[in-house]
């Protein structure tokens, strides 16, 4: 079968080591058996070939028995036994394999949920805006983004037209616009059925790491039913590097391709949950899409079940993570600079603001809030969501390590705050 036996030897071998057996000529067991991937045209080759070469040739006289070739391929796609099942996304799978169905069995999951939406300006029948929502209710609750139902320039206008919702199977309603914030791009739209709908699972993006794969579903270019994968490339890419003023914001940068029609559609992870709702994607570059996060989006939901509105807090301070580096800059710049090794600096304090009248001061240095230690401007904005008009004890640590405790009580942001 092999007229060059220096070739087939090279070729044994090399196979064997490509499989984890490691130094061929280091082995002497054998009962050794190596597992290799291959075609099953190269199987039957090396087997056939195996008998011969091994037991004339001096190299491989260790397997005078033959050469064990375990068909592997199965193998390559399915995790060892011995390795824990956690999920993507950090629900419950962080060691799993890819595997050749791993995102079509998300799709099939989350496919029946989701659902194409057209807004029909009654101004101009012409013209109408198109885009995706998911069911997250069997009663019909519809989760989707601002900008396709509302008018965005006036953050509280809701467009008169009409908006027709059709789902996976051809089903078609009328849907009604329930609540909108502009400002974190989320909407709920309702229709009524006379049976329950297909839901989807809501997630976490809490544990969402890099590199992750994710599925979005929704229809670009009106292509309903459309999904597209890709893995998560920035788990909490902030408002202004992307340029958009306004209250802070974070959203998961992803690759998956995004086009016109997919805003308001989820993405999801391999375990079939929504993590979040794609809003946006850049116009200069390829693969380079934005959604918001599921958990910032589920309290906002709750704003809106609560209060028909999201109430923002609103304590008029610009913070800045203090990094290592960051810290190593300012103790360069000002020697006074307090002797701290995290917290969150105050850069500016708006003049009437809540924290004005609390006494911050530009230069602060936020060490615990509410009794808790913080270290991102995020904890800080988590502690305050939901408790407008609650008082705060505040530790600030201030020039020449001066510990000073403030009260503040957030306000709600009012629409020019929050576009400030």
């Amino acid at each position: 079968m092999f007229r060059n036996p220096r070739r087939a030897t090279l070729l044994l071998a090399a196979a064997g080591a490509a499989a984890g057996a490691g130094g061929l000529l280091d082995r002497c067991d054998p009962t050794t058996a190596v597992t290799v991937s291959a075609s099953t045209p190269l199987r039957h080759l090396l087997s056939t070939a195996s008998t011969g070469l091994l037991s004339s040739n001096p190299l491989l006289s260790p397997w005078q028995g033959g050469f064990p070739i375990i068909n592997s391929v199965a193998s390559a796609l399915v995790p060892p036994t011995n390795l824990s099942n956690q999920g993507s996304g950090g629900s419950s799978d962080d060691s799993r394999f890819l595997s050749r169905n791993s995102i079509a069995d998300a799709a099939t999951a989350v496919g029946p949920s989701v659902v194409n939406i057209c807004v029909q300006e009654t101004q101009c029948a012409q013209e109408k805006r198109v885009g995706s929502g998911t069911i997250i209710d069997p009663d019909g609750t519809i989760l989707t983004c601002a900008h396709l139902v509302a008018d965005t320039e006036s953050t509280k206008a809701i467009l008169s037209g009409k908006v027709n919702v059709t789902l996976q199977d051809g089903r078609e309603f009328e849907g009604v616009v329930l609540n909108v914030d502009c400002h974190s791009d989320i909407a709920v739209v309702k229709i009524e059925s006379s049976t329950p709908l297909p839901a989807a699972r809501l997630g976490s993006s809490c544990k969402l790491r890099p590199g992750e794969w994710v599925v979005a579903l929704g229809s670009p270019l009106c292509l309903q039913n459309t999904v597209t994968a890709g893995i998560v490339s920035c788990v909490d890419r902030k408002s202004s590097e992307l340029g958009l003023g306004g209250i802070r914001r974070e959203y998961i940068q992803i690759d998956c391709a995004i086009n016109v029609g997919n805003s308001g559609g989820p993405l999801v992870n391999l375990d079939g949950e929504i993590i979040g709702v794609n809003v946006m994607k850049s116009l200069t570059a390829h693969s380079l899409g934005f959604a918001v996060p599921i958990g910032s989006i589920v309290k906002k939901v709750e704003h809106f079940k609560k209060n028909g509105r999201v109430v923002w807090p609103w304590l008029g301070l610009k913070m800045l993570d203090l990094k290592p580096m960051v810290i190593a800059q300012l103790k360069e710049r000002l020697s006074s600079f307090p002797d701290v090794s995290k917290g969150v600096f105050v850069s500016a304090v708006a003049p009437g603001c809540p924290a004005d009248r609390a006494g911050f001061a530009p230069g602060d240095v936020v060490i615990e809030f509410d009794g808790k230690q913080v270290e991102s401007t995020k904890e800080i904005i988590d502690i305050v969501w939901g408790n407008v008009g609650r008082p705060f004890k505040v530790l600030v640590q201030r020039a020449n390590n001066v510990s000073v405790i403030l009260t503040v009580i957030p306000e709600e942001a009012d629409d020019q705050q929050l576009s400030a």
